[in-house]
């Protein structure tokens, strides 16, 4: 009886190993050192409290890091208001480099400033992919995460001073609002504004229940300088 009991928890505790180590494997992020470009595949979780710029930029490199793309100075892709408590404003667009950059899969999504703002770029639900390199879920999906914030106009600058759309400047998760683009450049009235990849619309508020709302989860885009 001893031997029979003393056998079976050998076999449970060999299963549990190996079941604990299946799923560590499966939980590993796919290599990609050459990535400079991904779209966070989570956010802070707390709305637009992003821990400001410098907060959002950390989490650009831990994300990249999982990916073994950690030796890069990564930049999110956020502009920062114009107000007396943060001084001059910040465009995205001057934050992240000079490119060229691609996706976790090696495709270049932009060859630099003016590609990525223009039509040229190739950015689409295909190409705007995770730092693990999946695909974001987008319109038409449960649950819809297609609003990236950005905070920025069309050509990658900031809004006027008196304009809240970075959520207090990335620190708020309370006041304000959020500009954002979608990734998948598709909303329901499929119109110029609505693909837009980083000026789409603003959000309802700045908690994460209002970033889900409107069709978001709080993710960003991050780029290598």
């Amino acid at each position: 009886m001893h031997k029979t009991m003393r056998y079976s928890l050998l076999a449970s505790a060999t299963v549990l190993l190996f079941g604990v180590s299946g799923g560590a494997q499966a939980q590993q992020v796919p290599q990609a050192p050459d990535m400079t470009f991904f779209v966070t595949s989570v956010g802070s979780g707390k709305g637009g409290d992003l821990g400001g710029l410098a907060g959002a930029d950390a989490h650009c490199h831990t994300l990249a890091a999982t990916a073994g793309a950690g030796n890069k100075a990564w930049r999110a892709y956020l502009s920062g208001s114009d107000t007396p408590a943060a001084g001059k404003a910040v465009n995205a667009r001057d934050r992240i480099g000079k490119g060229p950059w691609q996706n976790a899969k090696g495709v270049v999504i932009a060859t630099g400033i003016d590609d990525l703002h223009s039509a040229n770029n190739k950015l689409t639900s295909e190409n705007s992919l995770t730092e693990r390199g999946t695909r974001v879920s987008g319109f038409g999906y449960t649950p819809n995460w297609h609003d990236v914030l950005t905070g920025s106009q069309p050509d990658g600058t900031a809004y006027p001073g008196n304009i809240n759309m970075t959520c207090n400047n990335w620190v708020s998760g309370e006041f304000g609002k959020a500009g954002v683009g979608h990734v998948d450049r598709r909303g329901g009235a499929d119109n110029e504004y609505q693909r837009s990849w980083n000026a789409a619309h603003q959000s309802r508020g700045c908690s994460q229940a209002d970033l889900i709302a409107t069709g978001g989860n709080g993710l960003y885009y991050c780029f290598a300088q």
